[in-house]
């Protein structure tokens, strides 16, 4: 890797600038706009240097700058607006070249001049979120300035902006003559329903009580609180905290509404009934949007073992909710027109293709999480989930150049790493690179381990947790970790991955009929995939059924025609022992040395 330059850090007043609809623009009138665009970065550039800041980067409508002063950032934002204000006064209502800036503070990179980091995509999100010709500064910036310039700040409130985990506190910068009739109409503007999250969002309403029995509504209470939490380690999904969920608590609702109202595309609802000694627990998944039902159970126990049913219901929902919503999420990217992508749709229209498990899918997912990681380099998820299918190309067969795929995948793991380390699904799909890839399975193990730490409801830590525990020689616990999986998930695509990890531990642990059972839940869904094959031929040889092996056998070679008992070693991860015992069933199955 080539020498990207001498980095260095500080804290600054990070300037981001926009024009608001310059492809319009542009394509209303190319010569006019260029001219116009050119005489308002003269404005801009000059008020830059008079304020004493520097540019870092520009690119065709957008400024970029640095100040070593918040409050140099807010007065020079606002004295270009007002100037850019006065220049669009004498053109037509439609043809205004208008900006939106953003301002915060924060630690950035610096490498060449250029500004990378957090800061500058703060900055970035805040000038998306500023009206045309407005400023938008963070919670931070507006400690600096407030009690230092003469400007009027209206609270925008705490929003959630795209690819920053953390909502931010946001504040709109008017002008002194700006009068209090207009702030008070961007208050109001500021009191709409917040926008919809770029990542899967979801709110748990207050569970209905339909016992009668009063006593029973801390129980009600109770599941939903545990279901919010259990939710909440998803760090795939946007959940709403209980505080909001439950000003609902007792109302009639409008599901529609409470999804416009929370600025979520998903609600959970449910209820609970006492019988007897009885409980009965039922929840729903609602699209908001649609109202379409995507998933619902029940969970029935008894009342003495409440908690225990509680945390049971909690995990168990939290578990299905995701796949569910993953799946919900993908068909909408589909319905989406390519030339709207972003880097989320393109991810999402990645997974879909990802879990058809076929040759032409999975070229087509790799394609677009490489658009994807082009449009966010910094899409920790997107890098771990194009590793995990360059994986998955080699593992299948087909790849048409295993050894380029098996490199590529250890770089994207370890990009997504260093990205990334409280994401319970960046670290489990990375772990399963590293595991089938490098001989890294140790660190592979524990980095599994804090998947499931962080995300116990996450069916990918489980699966994948099994697979290094097997490869590790703890073949018992690998069988929990499966079916742990299999719990939580049972319906889940990627369910075959738990299946085939039992097959191979049964088979190490000598219960070849059990093995033989989970082979062909594995052959059920991917009747061609060869790895389901080589254990179901491993199994049938053990048991003697000769006539069974060989036939399996047979489909292997046409799939793999370069199987031999020797290239068992350089293939397979597991130990010494668990190989030679493979090499024993292959060659008693027919696989030639």
């Amino acid at each position: 890797m080539s020498d990207l330059g001498e980095v260095s850090r500080k804290l600054v007043a990070v300037f981001a600038a926009d024009v608001e609809g310059y492809s319009r623009l542009m394509g209303a009138d190319e010569v006019g706009t260029l001219k116009g665009l050119t005489q308002r970065r003269a404005i801009l550039d000059r008020l830059i240097g008079e304020y004493r800041g520097r540019i870092a980067n520009t690119a065709g409508d957008s400024v970029l700058a640095e100040f070593g002063s918040a409050v140099d950032a807010v007065q020079c934002a606002v004295e270009a607006q007002t100037a850019f204000a006065e220049a669009n006064s004498s053109l037509a209502p439609d043809r205004p070249i208008s900006f939106r800036i953003g301002i915060h503070i924060g630690d950035v990179m610096i490498r060449a001049g250029d500004l990378f980091g957090e800061g500058v995509n703060l900055a970035a999100r805040l000038q998306s979120i500023a009206k045309p010709g407005g400023v938008c500064i963070s919670g931070v910036t507006y400690d600096q300035v407030r009690k230092v310039l003469p400007m009027a700040f209206v609270d925008l409130g705490v929003q959630q902006v795209k690819n920053i985990q953390e909502p931010i506190r946001t504040y709109e910068v008017n002008a002194p003559s700006e009068t209090r009739e207009a702030a008070h109409a961007r208050v109001s503007e500021a009191e709409s329903p917040p926008p919809l999250p770029d990542k899967p969002s979801i709110a748990v309403l207050p569970f209905q009580n339909m016992s009668g029995d009063p006593d029973q509504e801390y129980f009600a209470d109770g599941m939903v609180e545990e279901i919010i939490t259990a939710l909440s380690r998803n760090k795939q999904l946007f959940v709403i905290a209980r505080n909001s969920s439950f000003t609902f608590k007792g109302k009639a609702v409008d599901i529609k509404q409470v999804g416009r109202d929370l600025g979520v595309r998903y609600v959970l609802e449910g209820s609970v009934r006492k019988s007897g000694s009885r409980i009965r627990i039922a929840g729903q998944l609602i699209d908001a949007a649609s109202g379409a039902h995507l998933w619902a159970d029940r969970y029935d126990g008894a009342l003495e073992d409440i908690f225990a049913l509680q945390d049971q219901v909690a995990s168990s929902v939290a578990g299905a909710i995701a796949p569910s919503v993953s799946q919900a999420e993908m068909e909408r990217a589909k319905r989406k027109p390519t030339s709207n992508l972003d880097a989320y749709d393109c991810y999402l229209r990645a997974e879909a293709a990802h879990f058809e498990y076929t040759r032409d899918a999975t070229d087509r997912a790799i394609g677009f999480y490489r658009q994807a990681i082009a449009l966010d380099p910094q899409f920790a998820l997107a890098n771990a989930a194009m590793a995990a299918t360059m994986s998955t190309r080699r593992a299948w067969g087909w790849s048409t150049d295993p050894e380029a795929d098996k490199s590529q995948a250890i770089m994207y793991a370890k990009a997504a790493l260093r990205m990334e380390r409280k994401d319970a699904l960046v670290l489990a799909r990375s772990a399963l690179v590293l595991t089938f890839n490098s001989d890294e399975v140790e660190l592979a193990d524990s980095l599994l381990d804090e998947a499931v730490r962080l995300d116990p409801n996450g069916m990918s830590g489980w699966i994948w947790g099994g697979w290094t525990k097997s490869i590790l020689g703890a073949h018992r616990t690998a069988i929990d970790y499966h079916q742990r999986a299999l719990r939580l998930s049972p319906l889940d695509v990627r369910i075959t991955f738990a299946h085939e990890g039992l097959a191979f531990a049964h088979f190490f642990l000598g219960n070849y009929e059990e093995g033989l059972r989970c082979a062909a839940d594995v052959l059920r869904h991917h009747p061609t995939h060869v790895q389901g094959l080589r254990i179901t031929m491993a199994c049938h040889a053990m048991l003697g059924n000769m006539e069974a092996a060989q036939k399996s056998w047979q489909q292997v070679a046409l799939l793999s025609p370069s199987d031999r008992v020797t290239e068992t070693r350089r293939r397979s991860p597991w130990r010494d022992q668990d190989i030679a015992k493979l090499q024993e069933a292959y060659r008693l199955a027919g696989v030639p040395e």
